[in-house]
């Protein structure tokens, strides 16, 4: 090779790392794909659809939300996983990504098809129960278990669940015997809570605390480490008798594997500088929600760390997929 197209390679070698390091500056230079893997309508979607109206205003390009609902979020997130890792497709989905692996066989790997960008909330769940059972706290809860072994229904919004798993956590942590009754969905777990047919529920605060405000059932216990400000009559778990109790579901945002590190950091600080807004915090305050500024090592962390914790539970009270 002469001298002369030696250089040319090299320069038109520059040349194209220049314009690719110039396009992952430019991220994102046109709208991107923002999945959410359940229906229109619910707390995950709503949730979502706040994340993608800020990064469209901060990062000047339309997120534009897709609801690709099904298989316990799970084909969402598998469109997702099967994505160019360009940045152009993004997932934001619930702590049933980290539950799947125990409960389903998935077309996926949750660590080796997914990039982790951003932890965005936590969702404290409350324990509600019928107003007429005579348990006002927690530790009556335990003790009126006890005394009726396998007479207190709980309900199931869905299987495996963040509310099932924290009931499975209570039960197995206070050793007491209730039965667990499956539900399609909250509203109709309601509805027999008022009735009678259940005499407890758990479920994130969001769905939670009309019900509690409302006074259509009684709040025991938030599941937090600490009394959250929208309910601050309400004792967590952990002071109600059981001590280290805390249970959330949780909101993250990724995307698929291989994403350029400067995409991710982007997107990571994009998110984090929203949730330190100070109207973001009121609001989460108000809805109960915790918000969870991070890294994206930390995030993969706590994936990892929710997901072996979420498989203890699952095995030991025998969960199986629906």
């Amino acid at each position: 090779m002469t001298r002369p197209l030696s250089q040319a390679m090299r320069a038109l070698a520059a040349v194209a790392v220049l314009a690719a390091t110039l396009a992952q500056a430019a991220y994102p230079d046109k709208p991107v794909k923002f999945v959410i893997p359940f229906p229109a309508g619910g707390p995950t979607d709503a949730l979502g659809r706040q994340l993608a109206q800020a990064l469209s205003a901060s990062l000047g390009q339309a997120f534009v939300v897709e609801n690709r609902a099904g298989g316990n979020s799970a084909i969402g997130s598998d469109a997702v996983a099967k994505s160019a890792p360009d940045g152009y497709t993004l997932l934001f989905n619930a702590s049933l990504f980290a539950t799947n692996p125990h409960l389903v066989k998935l077309p996926y790997d949750i660590y080796r098809d997914f990039t982790p960008i951003a932890l965005v909330a936590k969702a404290p769940l409350l324990i509600a129960v019928n107003n007429d059972l005579p348990a006002r706290t927690v530790a009556e809860l335990i003790a009126y278990a006890k005394a009726n072994p396998g007479k207190l229904n709980f309900g199931i919004g869905s299987n495996g669940s963040a509310g099932h798993l924290a009931q499975e956590l209570l039960r197995s942590n206070a050793g007491i015997e209730i039965q667990m009754i499956p539900y399609r969905g909250s509203t109709p777990a309601y509805a027999d809570l008022m009735g009678g047919r259940l005499q407890g529920f758990t479920d994130p605060v969001l769905g939670a605390i009309g019900q509690v405000q409302g006074g259509t059932v009684r709040a025991l216990a938030v599941t937090s480490a600490k009394r959250l400000s929208a309910l601050p009559n309400v004792p967590t778990v952990a002071e109600s008798g059981m001590p280290g109790f805390e249970f959330h579901s949780w909101y993250g945002l990724w995307g698929p594997s291989n994403l350029p590190a400067d995409v991710v950091q982007k997107l990571n600080a994009d998110v984090n500088r929203w949730l330190a807004q100070p109207e973001v915090k009121a609001q989460f305050d108000k809805l109960g929600y915790e918000a969870q500024p991070g890294s994206p090592v930390e995030f993969a962390v706590f994936v990892r760390d929710n997901s072996a914790r979420d498989a203890k539970i699952i095995k030991e009270a025998g969960i199986k997929a629906e």
